[in-house]
């Protein structure tokens, strides 16, 4: 019996009908394992990954196989994305076994859950040097029936490797400083790829959390050469194929160096990373590039992502196929642009778009890109509209898995929020409330005071606890959405989050775990520090509670930031590119980080937005290029000068800035204030503003260019 069907995950639901005897994971697994004394084969995977799809229709849809794996083995499914702290726990072992890891992963592991047997894709006949899948499992089965001893034994010190290493991040060094934050910007700019963009060679990933670790870095220290690296990287993303020229949004990787071909599958994560990495290379440089890419990845999320309903929130992924076959909703060849364009069109959008007769993907067809602006912006946005619509109304879209995730949910509330404020957009900033009141009323069990990962139709997934990412990055985006409405619901949601943090996922060292104290015990309790495709929890834990510090003045909070980023300074010297968020964050301890108050009166209903914010699509920005932060006019003189000093606020380049804003008019009394607000008063009546820095603050002022200095 397949016992999937009444799965929450999508990925799970996508397994449902193989005659594989799947089951979640769970004690029922393991209970009987024991009972029949055969291994366990978890089998860990996701619903936007092309290559689970493929073992999928190969092995786990083909009778015989299947068989043998419910004769010899309990199989269980995982999607990687429920449970990251199963997955966490089984890619060490992955990795320390092989060398490597990645999805689908396939373990072999005892009755007990300990891995002796790991590795990823198996194909059903033997290729490419992998032995056949079926070859597998009968070698499997032969190696637990005649050494088993050995292989228990195996087990056992594996698991206690992995144990012991995970706990090695507790002696590390203290907070990175000016000299190791310099040394890691040379090691970058040593790997920097300079013609094509981006670090070291193919499948090439975008380095969103490195782009902001730079951008923090240039904003500290003036270093050119980091900006450069920035403004190279994502030039090359945006122009190539790994960005979606019709329809916005970033694929997941590019599978070779040049941002060319990409794996198809679109992430949640990277999508709201790279948003905002691109919003403050604009905020920085004013670059119309990166202008354009905010934009369309926005209006991507919110079209393609955005559940709405009773639910809300943002879904997890979109599939990399369509009908079975790999990109074939996003490539063309020159005919395809010629029937829906016309001719002379057709032609030209080939040029403009880099499609050639060779093709630059499979079987003739071309991933598009824009390898320069075209002279006529008119005619491209006309041809690129009616392409669009031609996709969307002629082609079967990709599979969206429609879970919801809270970490990246939380990554998506910050960027928005920011988004909003920085270019005009009161939908965004809306977009990132309601996805905060999601979460709230989904996710977070008030009675319990905790946080659950998963939701799925408005139903959160209990059981699915949250893990240290999900209250990290969710407290992050929650205090950057506070500092833009001046909402302090927010503020305080944040905090109970934090609280958690402290008391759950921190031992007496400060070393921080992945899963909370009493959450359901695996083979070791995982404490991984790098930052991979999205922030590790310890980062974004480290990030959150020095923004929270900064706005309560609490030396608990502050401490455990720094005790977060122990480890950070060891991989500044040895591998930057798995720490860019971490980086980050010991750049805004670096710089104090910068916090401002911003004391006085603005209307109600009007936070986080600009006068006429909305009406040309991102061309209000803080950049002094169409902004008109005064407000509207139907707005008091003293809600405008409020507006303007927020906007300017906004507007700074500092790293880690932390905002405290009095909260707008009809705000709920009795929430909870930022201690940052205590003690700062109007200045004649008039809205002013603090900035402090190191535990020094400047004279407060009302004047917009004198506030301007004060951020620099």
């Amino acid at each position: 019996m397949n016992r999937l069907a009444n799965a929450t995950s999508p990925y799970l639901l996508q397994h449902a009908d193989n005659p594989v005897d799947w089951y979640q994971w769970g004690d029922e697994a393991f209970a009987e394992a024991r009972r029949r004394d055969v291994p366990l084969l978890i089998s860990i995977g996701y619903a936007a990954c092309h290559w689970c799809h493929v073992m999928a229709h190969e092995s786990f849809e083909d009778e015989a196989i299947a068989a043998l794996m419910n004769e010899k083995y309990v199989c269980v499914k995982v999607d990687r994305e429920e449970r990251p702290d199963v997955d966490a726990v089984y890619m060490a072992a992955t990795q320390a076994m092989t060398g490597g890891g990645g999805w689908p992963m396939t373990v072999f592991a005892t009755p007990e859950g300990k891995p002796f047997q790991a590795g990823t894709y198996y194909p059903p006949v033997a290729r490419h040097g992998l032995p056949s899948f079926r070859q597998l499992l009968v070698a499997v089965d032969r190696a637990w029936g005649d050494i088993r001893d050995d292989v228990v034994r195996a087990g056992d010190g594996l698991v206690a490797e992995l144990a012991h290493n995970a706990r090695i991040v507790a002696g590390a060094d203290g907070v990175p400083d000016a000299g190791v934050l310099g040394g890691a910007v040379g090691v970058l700019l040593r790997e920097f790829d300079a013609e094509r963009g981006g670090f070291g060679g193919a499948p090439k990933f975008p380095p969103s959390m490195t782009l902001e670790q730079l951008l923090r870095h240039h904003a500290r220290t003036g270093d050119v050469d980091a900006l450069a690296m920035v403004l190279r990287t994502c030039e090359a993303m945006a122009r190539g194929g790994i960005y979606d020229q019709l329809g916005g949004g970033f694929a997941r990787y590019s599978v070779d160096n040049a941002w060319v071909v990409p794996h198809f599958e679109k992430m949640l994560y990277d999508n709201a990373l790279l948003l905002r990495a691109y919003l403050h290379l604009r905020r920085a440089t004013g670059d119309a590039v990166a202008l354009r890419v905010v934009g369309q990845t926005a209006d991507w999320m919110l079209r393609e992502l955005w559940l709405g309903g009773a639910g809300g929130g943002f879904a997890s992924s979109l599939d990399a196929d369509t009908d079975g076959v790999e990109g074939k909703f996003y490539a063309w060849d020159a005919d395809q642009l010629v029937d829906v364009l016309g001719e002379e069109d057709g032609a030209w959008a080939a040029e403009v778009f880099n499609v050639t007769a060779e093709g630059t993907f499979e079987h003739g067809l071309s991933v598009l890109q824009l390898l320069q602006e075209p002279d006529d912006v008119g005619r491209f946005e006309r041809v690129r509209g009616r392409l669009f619509e031609a996709r969307r109304d002629q082609r079967t879209a990709p599979g969206r898995d429609d879970k919801v995730v809270a970490a990246w949910n939380g990554l998506a509330v910050a960027a928005l929020a920011e988004a909003g404020a920085l270019t005009g957009r009161p939908e965004l900033v809306a977009a990132a409330r309601q996805t905060a009141e999601m979460l709230e009323r989904v996710h977070w069990d008030d009675k319990a005071g905790r946080l659950t990962r998963t939701s799925r139709d408005g139903v959160a997934g209990s059981q699915n606890p949250g893990v240290l990412e999900d209250y990290a990055n969710v407290a992050e985006g929650l205090l950057a959405l506070y500092g833009v409405t001046g909402e302090p619901r927010w503020f305080a949601f944040a905090g109970r989050l934090l609280d958690v943090v402290l008391d759950e996922f921190r031992d007496e060292s400060g070393l921080f775990y992945d899963t909370a104290a009493d959450a359901e015990a695996l083979i070791f309790r995982p404490a991984d520090p790098t930052d991979n495709a999205s922030p590790a929890g310890t980062s974004a834990a480290a990030g959150a509670l020095l923004t929270y510090a900064a706005l309560t003045g609490s030396g608990r909070h502050r401490e455990a930031a720094e005790q977060a980023l122990r480890f950070t300074g060891a991989l500044a010297e040895k591998a930057p590119r798995f720490a860019g968020w971490g980086l980050a964050v010991a750049e805004a301890v670096a710089d104090g980080p910068r916090e401002v108050a911003i004391v006085g009166e603005w209307g109600a209903g009007t936070s986080g937005t600009s006068n006429g914010a909305g009406t040309d699509k991102g061309e209000r920005t803080a950049q002094g290029d169409g902004t008109d932060a005064a407000g509207s006019a139907d707005e008091s003189p003293s809600s405008q000068a409020f507006r303007a000093l927020h906007q300017i606020v906004f507007a700074s380049n500092a790293p880690g800035l932390v905002i405290a804003v009095t909260p707008p008019v009809g705000t709920a009394a009795g929430e909870s204030l930022p201690e940052l607000l205590s003690g700062r008063p109007t200045i004649n009546g008039e809205p002013a503003a603090y900035v402090c820095r190191g535990f020094v603050c400047q004279t407060p002022t009302t004047v917009l260019s004198e506030l301007a200095v004060q951020l620099r």
